[in-house]
């Protein structure tokens, strides 16, 4: 059916109808719109997965509520026991872990803070400003990626040696304070998330660099930069390799005192557990406290519009 509304003729001064084409109704696919809800299969995947994932954590927390010669019987023990205050105040004091988590905390935070900083503004030059050469040199950030770090290991401690850093935080801090992963990681976000138009736009209003960046970048990269930072501080932290080699007895990080108290001739399994299971504690309260916004930033990546 179609509607019609009387307008006159020029030259008779007739009303004439005028034809308007008919509304088209919005089509929408079967289901839109409507959440969507797993079966049984899903909830049992997901379940395995869970179980999977946590097993590893309640066997730490099995092994370390045990006493040695338990955890290394024929039939090992599957619930917790009542050694776990006793094998974690051992634990703590002989491997001086206070002191240990103190400098893991102040390495993991100085990487953690200067991996985004460098990492962020690398990203944003190489996504969005043309100079000469960008090609190359983004192919020269990727291609350290192939190298083993093993490689640098004996030039990097000479170089710390001859600096006077051996045995000190810095010898940790500095060497990994940029990483070829995250200005790979930032430059493809920004890539896609960061428009040309808001720096056009930011620059008409007269911004120079350092307000594009601090106006523009940083709010557009946030969510890149929580998924970047929690896999950064989780990297310092487990960092062993490096620092063990670096470091010496008076300042290690947690892992290095870690492997010193499982160093002994004779290594109580029960102790090591529970100092393991010290170690894992403030990675789980990271999570906690920033695990909403780590997993925004995830999903921020996934949905386009």
């Amino acid at each position: 059916m179609t509607m019609t509304s009387p307008t006159k003729a020029p030259e008779l001064g007739i009303p004439q109808p005028v034809h308007r084409a008919p509304r088209r109704q919005a089509r929408f696919a079967p289901g839109a719109g409507k959440q969507l809800q797993g079966g049984p299969f899903a909830y049992i995947a997901l379940a395995v997965v869970g179980i999977g994932s946590l097993l590893p954590l309640y066997w730490t927390l099995v092994a370390s509520s045990h006493t040695q010669d338990e955890v290394l019987a024929s039939t090992p023990p599957f619930l917790p026991g009542g050694r776990l205050f006793h094998n974690l105040d051992a634990a703590w004091n002989q491997a001086h872990l206070g002191k240990a988590i103190v400098n893991s905390i102040v390495v993991s935070s100085c990487i953690t803070v200067a991996t985004l900083f460098f990492c962020t503004l690398a990203g944003y030059a190489f996504a969005k400003m043309r100079f000469k050469g960008r090609g190359a040199l983004m192919a020269g950030v990727i291609a350290t990626l192939t190298i083993p770090p093993q490689l640098s290991v004996v030039p990097l401690f000479m170089m710390m040696s001859d600096i006077g850093w051996g045995g000190k935080l810095e010898s940790v801090i500095f060497p990994t304070l940029v990483s070829a992963f995250g200005v790979f990681f930032m430059r493809q976000y920004l890539l896609e998330a960061l428009p040309y138009e808001l720096i056009e736009a930011a620059k008409l209003d007269g911004a120079n660099n350092f307000r594009i960046v601090r106006s523009v970048v940083l709010p557009v990269a946030r969510p890149a930069m929580m998924v970047l930072g929690m896999l950064t501080f989780v990297q310092a932290w487990n960092d062993f390799f490096w620092p063990y080699l670096a470091l010496n007895q008076q300042k290690p990080t947690l892992q290095v005192a870690l492997g010193l108290l499982s160093a002994s001739y004779t290594p109580d399994q029960s102790i090591v557990m529970a100092g393991a299971l010290i170690s894992t504690l403030p990675l789980l309260v990271v999570f906690v406290i920033f695990g909403k916004q780590i997993v925004g930033g995830i999903m921020s990546g996934a949905v386009k519009g």
